[in-house]
C-alpha cells in the first residue's frame, strides 16, 4: 500500500502521459462529459450558452462569414459552436471530436434543425483535410492541454488548411492564471459527485505545478474494488510572446488579441483570446 500511495501521488515529468482520449471515450465519463457540456449554468466542458451566442454573433460579423464560407472547428463536442454557425447560415460547417457520444447528440440536433453540419469522428491531431477554410476554431482552452510536440503539430495542420486570408480564432490560459495555481493534494470518495465511474471509487487528486513551462497537472488515480485508472490533466500556459515563438515556424503570426472569443479589448486575466493569420510575405 506504501508503494501505490507513493506511486499514485509521485510528481511525473511534464508532458510524460497523453490520457485525454479516456475523457471522451470511456463510456460513464463520456456521458458525464456530455451533461457538462449541456448544463447552461456552468462552465466545466463548455461556456455558458449566453457565451456562446455572443461569440457566435462576434465570429460572424468579425469574419464576415456568409453562405460562401468555410468553418471547421477543432474539438466541437455537441455542437455547440457549429450549430449555431450553421444556423447562421453559413456554407460549409465541420466539426471535429473523437467523443462518440457528443457527436452522436450533436448530430441528432443538427437532423431536428434540418442543419446541414459535417461531423467526423476521431482525434483532430490526425485528421486530414484538403480543403481551406476561411475560418478555424478551437474554444474552451483545448490548445493548453496539448503539449509542445502535438501543438506544432496541429498550427502545421492550420497553416495548410487556412484560406489565403483566413482566420484561425482560438483561447488560451495565461500565465497570469498560472501565478495563482498552486499543488495540494486530496483524497475522496466518488469524487465530483460520481464522475469516474458509476461504481464506488476513491480518488486521490495531485495538483502540481511546472514553474520552467508554466504548466499545471491535474492528476487523477482512481481506484474502484477490481481497477485503477489514472487520469492526467495537463494544461500550458501563455503569454503572447510565446504564442508568437510557437507560431513563427509554421508562417503564423498574431493578427489581433482580446480578453475572449466575444472580441472583449484586451486586458491581463485568467484567459485570452487571439486571431491567428498567415505571416505577411
Amino acid at each position: 500500500m506504501f508503494n501505490k500511495l507513493n506511486d499514485a501521488t509521485e510528481k511525473p515529468q511534464v508532458w510524460s502521459a497523453y490520457t485525454a482520449d479516456l475523457l471522451w471515450t470511456d463510456t460513464h465519463i463520456a456521458k458525464q462529459m456530455l451533461a457538462f457540456h449541456l448544463n447552461p449554468d456552468i462552465e466545466a466542458a463548455s461556456r455558458s450558452f449566453s457565451f456562446i451566442d455572443e461569440s457566435v454573433d462576434w465570429l460572424v460579423n468579425e469574419f464576415d462569414l456568409n453562405a460562401s464560407s468555410k468553418t471547421i472547428d477543432f474539438g466541437c463536442g455537441p455542437g455547440l459552436y457549429t450549430h449555431r454557425l450553421k444556423s447562421r447560415g453559413i456554407g460549409t460547417v465541420i466539426g471535429l471530436d473523437f467523443s462518440e457520444n457528443s457527436l452522436r447528440y450533436a448530430k441528432q440536433q443538427a437532423e431536428q434543425a434540418g442543419l446541414e453540419v459535417e461531423y467526423r469522428l476521431g482525434n483532430y491531431l490526425d485528421h486530414h483535410e484538403t480543403r481551406m477554410f476561411d475560418l478555424i476554431t478551437m474554444v474552451m482552452c483545448d490548445f493548453c492541454a496539448l503539449n509542445p510536440t502535438q501543438r506544432s503539430s496541429l498550427l502545421a495542420k492550420f497553416k495548410s488548411m487556412l484560406a489565403p486570408n483566413g482566420s484561425i480564432a482560438l483561447d488560451v490560459y495565461t500565465t497570469t492564471r498560472f501565478a495563482k495555481q498552486s499543488e495540494s493534494l486530496t483524497l475522496d470518495k466518488n469524487a465530483m459527485n460520481g464522475f469516474w465511474s458509476a461504481q464506488d471509487y476513491w480518488c486521490i487528486q495531485s495538483n502540481f505545478t511546472y514553474l520552467d513551462e508554466k504548466v499545471t497537472l491535474d492528476k487523477y488515480v482512481i481506484y474502484e474494488e477490481e481497477s485503477e485508472k489514472t487520469v492526467y490533466n495537463w494544461l500550458q500556459h501563455f503569454s503572447l510572446e510565446q504564442i508568437k515563438t510557437e507560431l513563427a515556424p509554421h508562417g503564423l503570426t498574431i493578427k489581433a488579441s482580446y480578453r475572449d472569443l466575444r472580441g472583449k479589448p484586451f486586458e491581463e486575466a485568467d484567459e485570452m483570446a487571439v486571431v491567428i493569420g498567415h505571416t505577411p510575405s
